[in-house]
């Protein structure tokens, strides 16, 4: 049994680590929110009413998405502990028929809130790093033209560290976030003391003064507000990882008195000089301390970069194994905790993305406008898939008051949503793109998986009786296994069809082997795999898997020897059988021709299942069909 003392230290260790990884984006956010909020609606002299305005609807923006909605209504929809969009997408999906049209609605909506996280993963690091070097323009604008050069080489060195883990770095992340905290609450409460007047801002009255004096203008200005709660969703997202207390407590305790003082002190600076709207954030700070405030800044964006990386590694396992995205190599860097995971693939393309992003926009004020599109659709889609998770099993009156407090939620996302329309022509239209590229190739890859395994199924031989006509008159047998890689676990594999048809002869011993995914994060070790024989020599085994953890064929092997210990998986002596598909085109398509080649093209590039399910190469026999479609 743990002491009390471990325990508070367990605990204090993972709020550390949750200021690191979880608050790293909104974290930064005080680099550029209050300047983009008034320059968009005062320009370069924003008035005390403005300013009072902007502020009030940034505390209370900050209050009402995370405080309000995320840490205290969503988080209570975890699917087995675990948060995020498309772990909420399957638990709502849960009990529903998979042809229902809420259940498609439900898969809709958590594909296309998925997709635009790319976009997400892609301007996080680029405005971030940015926004911290635009600080040495403050030094001199000699510097100016260094400002490019540093955000691409901080960048270009942070994803070519991503095959190396975040272990190391990770360490440092909870400890140089609460130095940046710190920093930022120290930075707004000198601000605060020479100014305490800001301090009416917290009264919502201001908030609402403003949209009644200028609702057009406050509206749009919710575009820009929106950037102080970016990186929310993230709180939900790592739930898995820290759980909820640890993720509560470093909200509560630091980085939202840290957050807020910090905005109140570039408020305070404002109303005393105007003119300080150039960059309220590193002006906050004295002359002599201007060097260690970018570098620090630098640590902290880097930091918040490599949160939605990360993030970005996790969606994309999830996607996989959800069957929302082809097999992609997925490599883990540490030997002792599971979420730390690498994919090539996508390391690649975000730093393609990344890097074009900075050429293509240059200040942050520019990639400001393409930004909390997508982050504003996400929130809108999560709310409203909550609605439906959160309803179950709540009675009466207490239902109604659950629909209610989600309903405004909803209504304040989509006044977000709406008003980053506006900034669609701006920069808006970057992430909507990507999320639609994305969007397009998920549900095409679902859409030609199930279709795929319709044609497969067609014709198909049911496999009991199958395996009762072999023992009745048993083909030529040769030593050794043979284990034939299945999607369905009551039909003949073709592969064995075409083995029987061409070789004409069959193992000593065959097992027929299912992997499939349950809408769960994780299956406890012992429950994974189910095997039943089938015969004499015979053996149907299901493997399930949770859409976040690792698939091992060896693992599996070992599952099945616990319970039939004749099956010995020795490794000279085993054969996989796996079928290998051609797409081509049908006399009637059920795919538009776009839909055809697109799937054509990401099954051809699709990691192989041997390596995939960690298959040794040397063993496999494919057996290539080809399918009409």
């Amino acid at each position: 049994m743990s002491s009390p003392s471990a325990s508070h230290s367990a605990q204090s260790g993972l709020i550390l680590a949750a200021l690191g990884v979880v608050f790293g984006d909104i974290g930064t956010s005080p680099l550029y929110a209050l300047k983009e909020c008034l320059i968009h609606i005062g320009g370069q002299t924003p008035s005390p009413g403005q300013i009072f305005g902007i502020l009030s609807l940034m505390f209370w923006s900050i209050m009402m998405v995370v405080s309000f909605k995320y840490l205290s209504a969503i988080m209570r929809a975890d699917n087995k502990g675990e948060g995020g969009i498309l772990a909420l997408m399957a638990l709502a999906q849960r009990g529903m028929p998979a042809s229902s049209k809420r259940s498609k609605l439900i898969m809709i909506m958590g594909i296309f809130g998925a997709a635009l996280f790319y976009g997400d993963s892609m301007i996080t690091p680029a405005i971030s790093v940015l926004s911290a070097f635009e600080g040495i323009s403050i030094i001199s604008h000699r510097l100016d033209a260094y400002i490019i050069p540093l955000t691409i080489g901080v960048l270009v060195a942070l994803f070519l560290l991503q095959q190396r883990g975040t272990a190391v770095v990770g360490k440092l992340f909870g400890p140089i976030m609460v130095l940046w905290f710190a920093t930022l609450a120290t930075l707004g409460i000198i601000s605060i003391a020479q100014t305490p007047a800001v301090l009416q801002a917290l009264n919502p009255w201001h908030a609402v003064a403003f949209f009644a004096a200028h609702p057009f203008l406050a509206f749009t200005a919710l575009g820009s507000v929106v950037l102080v709660v970016t990186g929310g969703e993230a709180l939900y997202a790592d739930m898995g990882h820290f759980g909820k207390s640890p993720i509560r407590k470093a909200w509560f305790l630091v980085a939202l008195p840290a957050l807020s003082l910090n905005y109140f002190g570039q408020g305070a600076l404002l109303l005393r000089d105007a003119a300080a709207i150039k960059n309220p954030f590193f002006l906050l700070a004295p002359e002599w301390a201007m060097i260690p405030m970018v570098i620090l800044a630098a640590a902290a964006t880097v930091i918040a970069s490599q949160a939605v990386i990360s993030g970005a590694f996790s969606v994309t396992n999830q996607a996989v194994h959800l069957g929302y995205c082809p097999r992609m190599g997925v490599h883990h860097t540490s030997e002792h905790e599971m979420g730390q995971i690498y994919v090539p693939q996508i390391n690649w393309f975000l730093l393609v993305a990344v890097v074009l992003l900075v050429i293509s926009f240059k200040s942050s004020s520019n990639l400001a406008s393409a930004y909390g599109f997508s982050v504003c659709a996400t929130m809108v889609i999560e709310t409203a898939i909550a609605l439906t998770v959160l309803g179950r099993g709540v009675a009466g009156s207490l239902r109604w008051l659950v629909y209610g407090a989600l309903a405004t939620f909803l209504l304040v996302d989509v006044a977000f949503l709406s008003a980053n329309m506006f900034k669609l022509l701006d920069g808006g239209w970057f992430p909507l793109l990507i999320g639609l590229v994305i969007f397009a190739l998920m549900t095409t890859w679902k859409r030609g998986r199930s279709l795929l395994s319709d044609k497969l199924r067609e014709g198909e031989l049911p496999l009991k009786g199958f395996v009762e006509s072999l023992e009745m008159a048993p083909p030529q047998r040769v030593e050794g296994i043979a284990i034939f890689m299945t999607g369905s676990s009551d039909s003949v594999p073709h592969a064995l069809l075409h083995n029987l048809k061409h070789n004409k002869v069959l193992h000593e011993q065959v097992v027929f082997l299912t992997v499939q995914t349950a809408d769960v994060p994780y299956v406890a070790r012992e429950e994974q795999v189910a095997v039943k024989k089938l015969g004499k020599t015979f053996y149907q085994a299901v493997a399930t898997y949770g859409f976040k953890d690792d698939v091992s064929v060896s693992e599996v092997q070992e599952l099945i020897t616990q319970q039939y210990p004749e099956l010995e998986f020795d490794p000279m002596n085993t054969s996989y059988f796996l079928s290998r598909e051609t797409i081509v085109e049908a006399t009637r398509p059920a795919l538009s021709w776009w839909q055809r080649h697109l799937f054509s093209v990401m099954s051809r590039n699709a990691m192989r299942a041997t390596a995939y399910f960690g298959i040794p190469p040397n063993r496999v026999v494919e057996m290539g069909m080809q399918i009409e479609m």
